[in-house]
């Protein structure tokens, strides 16, 4: 919970109760009516399930702070979209609530965007390190995605729980990527606090990994957007790349961008692997 900013607090109610109209709160519009919104704080009130005391003095920037009970009920009442609700939330000084998972669906959109990308490998993953798709450059890089057993195509599961995940690495840099991977599931897990598909996940790796184990008891947080990584690929040799991460408006999911550091000759050595394709690489 950060601090509350009652003069935007109180401006954003303002414009919010002006733009609604009467009839799509289930109010009588009656002929004296003059403006197009709710005229009256008192009507926002009764819609909400408040004193109109409370809300006037929201209104004037000297309430105290409202809940997020009390938040929701008045989004509900102002008739705001996901977006306007989650605004009212920070500017009243509370984390927005928890929206609808993105699940396994990928957009068509980006679907479209990893078919374009022909020279860059390119994954789309959610925030749990679930391989939803890739394109082929990403298939012949880092190769196929295991789907048979539980959590087969989550690629943290895979770094702690499947040894032959890591020998594409260079050993000097596993307890980097390690930390990596903890820190970005433990800001997920923040975000899905509750959800049975996080907490199994973490469970499981528990059980399978003193290493994850360790890491998870430090509480390290941090979303991955960029790092570098090197991967040693058994036709095009050791590669450097930059990791670039663009997170999708949910956070549930994510484009992740596989690209050559300049001043190398990273991008010589992706331009073979295009030539050489997945058949040279094949293992899942």
């Amino acid at each position: 919970m950060t601090t509350i900013d009652r003069r935007e607090l109180a401006d954003f109610l303002r414009r919010t109760r002006d733009r609604v109209r009467p009839q799509d709160a289930g109010l009588p519009v009656g002929p004296r009516r003059r403006t197009p919104g709710l005229r009256r704080r008192e009507e926002v009130a009764q819609l909400a399930g408040m004193s109109a005391d409370y809300y006037i003095r929201l209104e004037q920037a000297r309430g105290p702070q409202p809940s997020p009970q009390m938040l929701a009920a008045l989004a509900r009442a102002l008739r705001l979209d996901t977006d306007e609700r989650d605004h009212l939330h920070l500017l009243a000084g509370h984390r927005p609530p928890a929206g609808p998972m993105a699940g396994d669906h990928v957009s068509p959109g980006l679907l479209h965007l990893l078919d374009q990308l022909r020279t860059t490998p390119a994954q789309v993953l959610s925030d749990l390190g679930d391989v939803l798709a890739q394109n082929d450059m990403a298939r012949a890089l880092l190769g196929g995605v295991c789907t048979v057993s539980e959590h087969g195509r989550n690629v943290v599961w895979r770094w702690f729980a499947d040894p032959e995940a890591r020998t594409a690495y260079p050993a000097e840099e596993h307890a980097y990527q390690s930390r990596l991977h903890v820190a970005d599931l433990r800001a997920a897990f923040g975000r899905r606090s509750g959800d049975p598909a996080v907490t199994r996940l973490v469970e499981r790796l528990r059980g399978a990994s003193e290493e994850f184990a360790e890491l998870w008891e430090r509480h390290e947080v941090a979303v991955r957007r960029h790092n570098r990584m090197r991967v040693t690929h058994p036709v095009i040799g050791p590669v450097d790349l930059d990791c670039q991460v663009l997170l999708a408006p949910e956070g549930e999911q994510r484009l992740v961008l596989f690209t050559p550091p300049p001043g190398t000759d990273a991008g010589e050595r992706l331009a073979l692997l295009g030539v050489v394709g997945t058949e040279q690489f094949t293992k899942g």
